[in-house]
């Protein structure tokens, strides 16, 4: 039985919440404020297996709770709810490290759909990893190995972690190594969203990734961009061309 943890301060909402997704056979647990659900996963980090925050909380907001977990090495999968749904709140969303987003009102039967999205995608990492080449728990390339069962990127001494969102990008980019692929391939194939959500979410993604993997991430050799298409991961390093940086 998978538990999440709801962080919400209105509290009609967050009964609301808990009381379908119990009717749905999940353990919940709800907060009304970032502060107090921070102490909660401080003291069972292992406990829940999703949490859907808000982003407009009293005090710290839910931007910032993001980062704190994921600063402190806590990588639940997070859901976070936007009031608007803006380009501007979606993309700080992801860069606090959240691995979804639903913008509000939404219907119920679409946040338990992107609940057990994230739930299936944190399973696919411990299951049936090491079947082939493209889909091994470890890769390695110009000196850096990514360990994807344990969500880190390793480069000399540094160490990365990774969220859900980013292993997925970049276990998708290297199974297609040396191919195309697409920003409308990438919402739909790896993250399930729709064709026509904002794709500077994924341009934003790319930006952090090639800190991660390039040694320059301004004249990148191995993440590079199709104008106009998408991405191309190359495991052997290639030279910025006119039409791939």
């Amino acid at each position: 039985m998978s538990a999440v943890l709801i962080v919400e301060d209105e509290k009609h909402l967050a009964d609301g919440l808990r009381y379908n997704l119990q009717a749905e056979g999940y353990t919940v647990d709800a907060v009304p404020d970032a502060e107090t659900a921070l102490e909660k996963l401080n003291d069972n980090s292992d406990g829940y297996d999703v949490v859907v925050l808000d982003v407009m909380l009293p005090g710290m907001n839910g931007f910032t709770l993001a980062s704190k977990l994921r600063a402190q090495g806590q990588f639940v999968p997070i859901l976070m709810l936007t009031a608007r749904g803006q380009a501007e709140d979606v993309l700080r969303g992801f860069e606090a490290g959240a691995d979804d987003y639903l913008p509000k009102p939404f219907e119920l039967s679409m946040l338990i759909a992107r609940i057990q999205a994230l739930l299936r995608r944190r399973e696919w990492f411990h299951r049936d990893q090491r079947k082939a080449r493209s889909s091994q728990a470890v890769f390695e390339f110009a000196g850096r190995t990514i360990d994807f069962e344990g969500l880190e990127l390793h480069s000399g001494s540094q160490t990365v972690r990774l969220t859900l969102m980013e292993a997925d990008l970049l276990r998708y980019l290297i199974e297609h190594d040396g191919r195309i692929v697409s920003r409308n391939s990438i919402l739909e194939e790896v993250w399930g969203l729709r064709e026509d959500t904002d794709t500077r979410a994924i341009d934003n993604f790319i930006v952090r990734l090639r800190k991660y993997i390039e040694d320059e991430p301004s004249r990148p050799k191995h993440l590079l961009t199709v104008r106009g298409v998408g991405y191309k991961f190359v495991s052997q390093s290639q030279e910025v061309s006119p039409t791939s940086r």
